[in-house]
Parts: structure tokens; sequence; C-alpha cells
């Protein structure tokens, strides 16, 4: 029991907040361009500056683990090459990007740090997590989406032109390169700037939730729920047990099996149903997934870390 009330305590808060949005904009509270501005401060800022934070606050030479961040990017990188595989067998072929996006894209900076800060009180190993998988799902969501599609096109010279620039000038990725120059060299920070930072920082998590939740749109997901249900499974169920026990055959534990954990089972990414309309797919799978991984992840996370918690590895 005691278990299981350690487990409550670190995903339920997390989806309250989320279904609190979902409220909000269903009285009127919030309203669609609310919503989009709410995303773009916490991408843009709030996040960014969380992670300088952490980051920054640190010391390099202690937190540093080469072996974490190789083995997040080797198995992000797996992870997509095997639904690539697995969306092969869609007869529709316009569904296949959105298909293998959204079966591996995680929300894993948002509710990485929120489940983090939920257990340790701080984002831990996230941000090395982060770096170890977000570029990768950035870089390799434009490619498939290109690629991938009702107009599918080549990897061409301007394609990779234009990933290499989306992963340059990300603001998470500005946010966590900063925080590793300031940990690296031991940059001191004057107490205004520190509360400052401090004050906008403090945002990210319950406004990137909030914001999550508020930004559902169950109408459009319903007409391809059937597909969205594979691409849930794979996302919090398939991907986890096949990775989760390596990561514990190499001896990761605490924060590192947390951080882990919701880089391959947390919900799929608000973000990846905003890049998907933005590069001429309908859209309809990526919200129907997203909808339906952010409900069934409050039950799948909590499992999860039960299992975790009762085999004593968190």
């Amino acid at each position: 029991m005691e278990n299981l009330v350690f487990c409550l305590n670190a995903t339920v808060p997390i989806f309250l907040t989320m279904m609190a949005g979902l409220f909000f904009r269903k009285i009127g509270l919030f309203n669609e361009d609310f919503i989009t501005k709410m995303n773009q401060f916490v991408f843009k800022v709030a996040l960014p500056v969380l992670l300088f934070q952490d980051i920054s606050g640190a010391n390099f030479y202690e937190v540093w683990n080469g072996k974490f961040v190789l083995y997040c990017f080797v198995v992000t990188l797996i992870s997509i090459i095997f639904v690539m595989i697995l969306a092969f067998f869609l007869k529709d072929r316009s569904l296949r990007g959105e298909f293998i996006q959204g079966s591996y894209r995680s929300s894993a900076a948002i509710l990485g740090i929120a489940f983090m800060q939920n257990i340790y009180g701080d984002a831990g190993m996230a941000p090395l997590m982060i770096i170890g998988s977000v570029p990768l799902y950035n870089m390799m969501a434009v490619i498939i989406l290109s690629v991938f599609g009702a107009e599918q096109k080549k990897i061409d010279a301007a394609l990779i032109k234009k990933t290499c620039k989306g992963i340059l000038t990300n603001p998470i990725i500005i946010g966590i390169v900063i925080g590793l120059i300031w940990s690296v060299f031991q940059i001191p920070q004057p107490s205004i700037v520190e509360r400052t930072v401090k004050n906008i920082a403090v945002l990210a998590t319950p406004l990137g939730l909030i914001a999550l939740g508020g930004g559902f749109e169950i109408k459009k997901a319903v007409n391809k729920m059937s597909i969205a249900m594979v691409c849930s499974a794979i996302k919090l169920v398939i991907l986890p047990a096949l990775f989760l026990p390596i990561a514990i055959w190499m001896g990761f534990v605490q924060s590192q099996l947390i951080a882990i954990l919701t880089m391959l089972g947390s919900a799929t990414t608000v973000s990846s149903y905003v890049m998907a309309k933005n590069m001429g797919h309908e859209g309809t799978l990526s919200a129907a997934v997203v909808m339906m991984t952010t409900a069934l992840s409050a039950f799948t996370l909590t499992g999860w870390l039960y299992l975790l918690k009762t085999l004593a590895l968190i």
C-alpha cells in the first residue's frame, strides 16, 4: 500500500493539473489563442529557464553521465526505427508519418521534469535525458513528416538545413547549452538574477501541464481511435517493456530510471499535432494519439512506477 500511495502522489497531481486545463477550456476561461500563447511561453521562455536553473546550479563534473546520455540517444533511435518498420503495415500511406511520430515522440521535457520534481524536488536527470533524446525527436520528426505523408518529399540539402536550424534554435536546447556552460565554468549568479530566474522557472511545470490539458480536441480524435489505440500501446507499454529491463541491467537506478521511463512511456507531446498540421498532414491521428496517451498514461505510468518502487529501484 505504501508503494502505491507513493506512485499515486507522483502521478495524480500531474494529471489533475492537466485536467484542470481541460476544465478551464470547457467553461470558457481559456480559448484556443490563449492556450497557443501559453504553450509558446512555456516552450520559448519558462521551460528553457527552468532547465538553465537546474543545470547551471549543479557541478557539471559531478552530474554529467555520458553513459546515460548515450543510452537515451541509442534507445530513442532504435525506438524510431522499430516504429518505422511497423508503419509499413499501414494500408493508408498518408497516415504513416503521424503514426510514427505519435508512437515515439514523448512529452519528455514537460512531463519528465514534472515527475522528477514530484518525486525528488528538482529536475534530476531529466536535463541529461533531454540532451540525449529531444534533439533526435525533433530532427527525426521533421524528416519523417516530410518523407511519409500525402505529399512525400525527398531528403535534400534544404530539408537537412531546415532540420539543423530547427535544432540549433530550439529554446529548450539553448537553455540546456547555456546552463551547461554556466555549470562547467562555475559562473556565479547575483542574487537578483538568481531570484528572477527562479520566479520564471517555477511557472514552467504548472503552465505547461495546464496548456497540455487545455489543448485537447476530443471531437477531432474520434475517427482515428483504432490506429490511435495501436500507437498508444506502443508508446505507453511496448517501448517501456522493451527498454526498461535493459536500463536496469545496465545499472541505472533512482532518478535515472524515472527519466528513462518518462522518455519511453509518457504521453505523446502536443507539439506533434502542431508540427503535423504545419507540414501538410491532416493531424486527426496525431490529435487522437495525444488525447489517448495522455488519458491512459495516468494509469500506465502509475503502474510502471509501482513496479519500479516494488523492486526497490526508485
